[in-house]
């Protein structure tokens, strides 16, 4: 089966490649780490190729390649000719890498803003201009006789964010310089918006789920774990009795003669043979491709121990007698050799499994209505706008919006909250998320390939078959370390035989042993077992990253830049202060202020009411309602006449506040909306709301600080609330009163001060800044995986796992060093080791079995430390309750 995908590839920059297709390659037959090295620059020398990406966690490569200068046809030919059994498959190339099949589809003409909007990815479905995060698009909802247009803008295009100073009632600007500006206006070509890969729509979401369905089966791991493994074993049968006959045996106190009368050369050649060319075929014919190739590589160190050993046994066989054989040699090396790669690959694979079960969540078929009857059809035939019917217990089958009914939804596998999350018409459903008691119907807005479940699991693959900068470096000393190790046994056979006065089987031992003692397989898998296990940790804490450029280059942040609106607070206006005046109490003060209140939509009001009603207080419908532009409202509350504004409408009203105005400096000192509340012509108090600060963010500040990250707050915000929220935080720098299009400015004058800065947004409105930062991450994105701009996103929409990302980045970092390290002093030590040394003096000489067996260790070695970062854990406070609405 194979589809054709043709798509333009276009860069950040603008900048555009040729038309290429991407041919996705699952290998039988290719069993080694290292030889996915050689793998890589064979294929790019292939004239027509463009990019070449394999992913040695799952045996898969993509091969970008111009269709005009060579043909799919032709890649098939030279991969089966140089020897390879797999699968081909032309598929999609990738939004998040080029050459990588696609996180899903972005269509002409979508802008970050619609690629962030929730569910919002088919070409059928409209794209709003919609908030994210919690924020809520009300800049220009006017609060009845309250001038509040600065109030909470919202992010409801991509040039808008961090204009939330929220002003006094009745205050005709914002404070500051920036206070009216239009910041739309402003971000408008500032910052073009980045181009995306444009692939085919697929028809009725058919396509999407096929090519979802292969990526889910992509990759033959487990089939050639289960061959290597099955090779193992019966070698294993076979070498026993070949071991107890010989030399080795009678040391073990077995002393009994071949069966069958045969001699012992006889005995070791016929149980010898199937062992070397069945059980070690993956090596020979892995060592004869990369000869064919002009290369040399691990399986040639290990073919070549083999084939020396039994080739010499067999010459002595024929034409010495039989003397001086060692069958068992070459049936030992090649049983324990099988037994290590069976423990590597099987380690290697298991990297990866776990996130590719994640696609396993969606279900295979959907209740979808039509024609107002519920009809169960297979997930690949439901297409995007087809309404949906969920159960009570039942799994999400694709992502969409909430069209009928209620329930609560766990949506642990995609937030990692346990408390399940209030699902009402209007709210985001994902695919892959489990209902609980109620039931509710759905229109889908995205399938296949679109959903976030497989953007997700797809993204995370990418990032794992992408290549640090550290791996080139281990690749290209594995390369030379192949060429050490032959000279080395051929050095090692030379020394011992002429100037060691020891025979020719002496000299063979030590050659073998130094040749396979040091293949570079452990060199080979030091880098990308740790960046495949610590981007599937990562994957499973809620962290993102889009390849290993951006592991490596998080671990090296040390100043983090925050937004403030919507990252560091919640976004939305809440109730936080009532000061109640002489005679007054909070009560009635919240009772009759709330009450006044009810009828209006403007943001404040609103935090007020919630907050009244969070509380358990009555609010009352007014009688009458009316407003005073740039005061306040007057209104009448069971026969209470209650004022609610600034000063000016106090005074308007001949109201006595002399007792408040203290509290009200003092609420706006801390970034807060202070608001005068009467009635009947006496003073109930002071009424604050504010932007509230979230308590992950508090923790984040904490977790960077003990890390020894600085911390800084960029906002467009006024100076008086931006410092106000940093001191709550204990933040080290606030720059505030910044417009959008000046904040990738910013970030550069931090890079020039010679820091690595990562910078915190929404991955939309602060695209340029996220853009310019040494990392960008993006919080807030929910389940929409916009990689684009942003090289880490946060998918719980928690700043903690800022400082959970940097130290998981560090960990990764260091499992690198650590694994490089041991592969390199592994061999430094090893190879003299082998090669007899110690002999003189010690009398020790290790045979090649064994040879292989500490080979195989130490490539084992490799992986286990690797798998250690599973064991970290990020710090978290307790979820709260909540609530998702459109």
């Amino acid at each position: 089966m194979t589809r054709h995908h043709e798509t333009h590839h276009h860069r950040q920059t603008g900048g555009t490649v040729p038309t290429s297709n991407v041919l996705e390659v699952a290998f039988r037959n290719c069993y080694d780490g290292s030889e996915f090295a050689d793998l890589e620059r064979s294929f790019s020398n292939i004239e027509g190729v463009q990019s070449v990406h394999i992913d040695r966690t799952r045996a898969v490569a993509h091969l970008g390649y111009d269709p005009g200068v060579v043909t799919e046809a032709e890649l098939r030919r030279r991969l089966h000719d140089a020897g390879y059994d797999c699968e081909c498959e032309d598929c999609a190339p990738s939004a998040v890498q080029p050459g990588h099949p696609r996180v899903g589809h972005e269509h002409p003409g979508h802008d970050h803003a619609a690629l962030m909007s929730h569910g919002a990815t088919s070409a059928e479905h409209a794209h709003g201009g919609m908030t994210n995060g919690g924020q809520h698009a009300r800049s220009g909802m006017g609060h009845a006789g309250h001038d509040h247009a600065a109030t909470m803008a919202s992010a409801s295009t991509p040039a808008v964010h961090d204009q939330g100073a929220m002003t006094p009632r009745g205050q005709d600007t914002r404070e500051g310089p920036h206070g009216g500006h239009d910041h739309a206006a402003m971000m408008a070509g500032g910052a073009a918006p980045v181009a995306h890969d444009h692939g085919a729509t697929t028809h009725g979401g058919q396509g999407a789920h096929a090519q979802m369905g292969h990526d889910e089966h992509a990759g033959h791991g487990a089939d050639m774990v289960g061959d290597m493994l099955r090779r193992f074993v019966i070698s294993l049968v076979l070498t026993v009795p070949l071991v107890l006959y010989s030399p080795i045996g009678e040391t073990l106190g077995f002393t009994a003669p071949p069966p069958f009368g045969l001699s012992m050369a006889w005995f070791g050649l016929l149980l010898s043979t199937p062992v070397v060319w069945w059980g070690g075929w993956p090596f020979i014919s892995a060592a004869w491709r990369a000869l064919r190739r002009g290369e040399a590589n691990m399986m040639t160190l290990i073919a070549t121990g083999i084939l020396v050993s039994w080739l010499f046994s067999v010459y002595a066989t024929l034409f010495l007698g039989g003397r001086e054989v060692f069958f068992e040699a070459a049936a030992m090396l090649t049983s324990l050799s099988l037994l290590g790669h069976w423990l590597e690959m099987r380690s290697r694979f298991a990297t990866g499994r776990a996130v590719e079960a994640l696609l396993k969540l969606a279900p295979s078929t959907a209740r979808v209505v039509r024609n107002g009857q519920e009809v169960e059809l297979p997930l690949e035939q439901v297409v995007v706008g087809d309404e949906i019917a969920v159960r009570p217990g039942d799994r999400v089958p694709v992502d969409g919006e909430v069209v009928g009914g209620s329930s609560y939804v766990d949506e642990s596998m995609i937030t990692g909250e346990p408390i399940p999350v209030a699902k009402n018409p209007g709210a985001r459903v994902t695919g892959g998320t489990v209902n609980q008691n109620g039931a509710f119907t759905f229109r889908a807005t995205a399938v296949g390939a679109d959903t976030a479940l497989s953007r997700i699991v797809q993204m995370v693959q990418n990032a794992q078959a992408s290549k640090a900068p550290a791996q080139r470096l281990a690749d290209t000393a594995g390369k030379y370390l192949v060429f050490v190790a032959l000279g080395s046994g051929l050095i090692a056979f030379l020394a011992w035989y002429f100037l060691g006065g020891e025979g020719v089987v002496f000299a063979l031992t030590a050659a073998v042993s130094a040749i396979v003692i040091a293949c570079p397989d452990a060199l080979a898998l030091a880098t990308p077992t740790a960046i495949t296990v610590g981007v599937g940790k990562g994957a499973r804490e809620g962290v993102l990253f889009k390849n290993a450029a951006a592991l490596e280059a998080t671990a090296g942040v040390n100043t983090v830049v925050f937004d403030k609106t919507g990252t560091l607070t919640e976004g939305k206006p809440a109730l936080t202060d009532l000061v109640p005046a002489p005679g007054a109490s909070e009560g009635e003060l919240l009772r009759l202020a709330a009450s006044a209140d009810q009828p209006s939509q403007h943001p404040l009001a609103e935090a007020i009411v919630a907050g009244a009603r969070a509380r358990n207080v009555e609010v009352q419908k007014p009688e009458t309602f009316d407003s005073v532009p740039g005061h306040g409202v007057v209104a009448t509350v069971a026969g209470r006449r209650v004022l609610l504004g600034n000063r000016k409408l106090m005074e308007r009203e001949g109201v006595n506040i002399d007792t408040l105005p203290e509290a009200v400096e003092r609420l706006s000192r801390d970034g807060k909306t202070a608001m005068y509340a009467a009635a009947d012509g006496r003073a109930l108090g002071v009424i604050a709301v504010a932007d509230t600060v979230r308590e992950t963010a508090r923790q984040a500040v904490r977790s960077l600080h003990d890390a020894g990250v600085q911390t800084v707050m960029l906002t467009g915000d006024n100076a008086r609330t931006a410092e106000a929220v940093a001191r709550e935080l204990g933040m080290d720098t606030v720059i505030a009163e910044v417009l959008p299009g000046d904040k990738a400015a910013k970030i550069a004058a931090l890079q020039a001060e010679g820091r690595k800065v990562a910078m915190v947004g929404d991955g939309v409105n602060d695209a340029p800044a996220l853009a310019q930062a040494d990392v960008g991450i993006a919080i807030g994105a929910g389940t929409d995986v916009a990689v684009e701009t942003a090289d880490v996103v946060l998918v719980k929409n928690n700043p903690a796992d800022v400082a959970g990302s940097i130290d998981l980045a560090r960990r990764v970092r260091g499992k690198i060093k650590q694994n490089l390290f041991w592969a390199a002093i592994y061999n430094v030590l090893a190879i003299p080791f082998a090669a007899g040394v110690l002999y003189p003096a010690y009398g020790v000489l290790l045979r090649p079995e064994w040879a292989a067996l500490l080979m195989s260790a130490s490539t084992v070695i490799v992986t286990v430390n690797a798998l250690l970062l599973n064991r970290v854990r990020f710090e978290r406070s307790a979820p709260q309750p909540r609530s998702a609405h459109a």
